[in-house]
C-alpha cells in the first residue's frame, strides 16, 4: 500500500489536467501519470467518432431530403438538387419523365453521399491517428503510392464513373430517350455510374460502359425532323407529284392523331435522290422529339395511297409486275 501512495508525479502541480484529477481520487502515480493515455485520448477520440457520425448523418439527411422527388409525382417539379442543373428531358415522355428524374437524382445523391463518408471518415482518421501520435507522412506517402498503383489497376473503373458523373450532370440523355452510343442504339431504360442499359428495336439489352461512350447521338432532344420519301417513276411528272404531296401531306398533319406532335407545316424539298430504278420525292415535317418515328409511318399510310389513286407508278412498277405463269 505504501508502494502505491508514492510520491506525487510532477504532472500533479498542473491545474486543470487529468493527471491532476487521477491523483486526487487514486493516489497512483503511475495512473496520474498515464492519465493522458487512460482518459485524455480515449474521450477525444471518442469525441471525434461521434462528431464524425453525427456529421455524416445530417449531411446524408439533407442530400436525401435534396434528391427526393417530390410526393404528389407531377411532372413539373423538380427534386431540390436538379433545380440548379441544366435539363434537357423531352416533354413527349409523359411519366417517364418521374421515373428519369428519380434516377438522375438518385445517382448524383449516391455520389454525394459517398464523398461525404469518404472525406468525413477520413478527417476523423486522420485526427485519430494524431491523437494516438502517430506520424502521419509516411501513411500519408504510402497511401498516395498504393492510390496510384490501385488507380492505374482500374484506370477503366476510373473512367466510367467520372464519364457518369458528367453525363449525369449534363443530361446528355436518360430514361426513355432514344440514343445513338456508337456500338449500340435504342432506348435508354435505366443510367448509372458505369453502365447505360439500351433496348433496341429488336428487344436485345445493351450494356454500355460510360467510359467507352466516345459520342451521343440523342434523338428524344428539342425537337426531331420525320423525313420522308416517296419513290416515284422517271415517267412521273415531277410539278404534279409536288403539288399532290403538298396536299396529302397538309391534310394528314391535321388529323388528330398526330396534329399534337406537329411543330411546323411540313416542307416538300422536292427530287432529293435519283437511281437507275426512279426518283424519290422528299417531305420532312419538324415534331416533338421522339414522335419523329409514328409521324413518319402516319405519313406514308396517307401519301402512299393517294399516289396510287392519282395514278402515279413505283419506280419499276411494271417490270416487276406480276405475268402470266410461264407453261411447262
Amino acid at each position: 500500500m505504501e508502494q502505491l501512495l508514492s510520491d506525487p508525479p510532477s504532472c500533479v502541480q498542473e491545474a486543470g489536467t487529468w493527471c491532476q484529477q487521477v491523483w486526487r481520487m487514486t493516489g497512483n502515480e503511475w495512473l496520474a501519470g498515464s492519465a493522458t493515455w487512460l482518459v485524455a485520448k480515449p474521450l477525444r477520440i471518442l469525441l471525434i467518432v461521434v462528431v464524425a457520425i453525427l456529421a455524416r448523418y445530417l449531411v446524408r439527411k439533407v442530400i436525401d431530403r435534396l434528391t427526393r422527388t417530390p410526393e404528389n409525382g407531377s411532372e413539373n417539379k423538380l427534386p431540390a438538387l436538379l433545380r440548379p442543373l441544366r435539363e434537357r428531358a423531352p416533354e413527349v415522355l409523359g411519366p417517364l419523365i418521374i421515373e428519369r428524374r428519380r434516377q438522375r437524382a438518385k445517382t448524383i445523391g449516391s455520389v454525394l453521399r459517398s464523398l461525404t463518408s469518404l472525406v468525413v471518415f477520413g478527417l476523423a482518421s486522420i485526427m485519430i491517428l494524431g491523437e494516438l501520435g502517430i506520424d502521419l507522412a509516411p501513411i500519408l506517402a504510402s497511401a498516395g503510392i498504393v492510390g496510384v498503383a490501385i488507380g492505374f489497376g482500374a484506370q477503366n473503373l476510373v473512367r466510367d464513373f467520372l464519364s457518369g458523373i458528367f453525363m449525369m450532370l449534363e443530361d446528355q440523355y436518360g430514361v426513355g430517350d432514344v440514343v445513338d452510343l456508337g456500338e449500340a442504339s435504342g432506348t435508354v431504360e435505366a443510367v448509372g455510374l458505369r453502365i447505360t442499359t439500351l433496348r433496341d428495336v429488336n428487344g436485345t439489352v445493351w450494356y454500355v460502359r460510360n467510359g467507352e461512350v466516345l459520342r451521343v447521338g440523342n434523338s428524344s432532344q428539342g425537337y426531331a425532323i420525320a423525313v420522308v420519301d416517296i419513290p416515284l417513276n422517271y415517267n412521273t411528272d415531277v410539278n404534279t407529284a409536288t403539288a399532290v404531296l403538298e396536299q396529302v401531306a397538309a391534310e394528314a398533319v391535321a388529323r388528330q392523331s398526330i396534329a399534337p406532335d406537329i411543330l411546323d407545316p411540313p416542307d416538300v424539298l422536292g427530287v432529293e435522290n435519283v437511281t437507275p430504278e426512279g426518283m424519290q420525292l422528299r417531305l420532312t415535317v419538324k415534331v416533338r422529339p421522339g414522335r419523329q418515328w409514328a409521324v413518319q409511318r402516319a405519313l406514308r399510310a396517307e401519301i402512299l395511297p393517294a399516289f396510287e389513286r392519282a395514278g402515279f407508278e413505283p419506280p419499276l412498277g411494271r417490270l416487276y409486275s406480276p405475268g402470266p405463269a410461264n407453261s411447262a
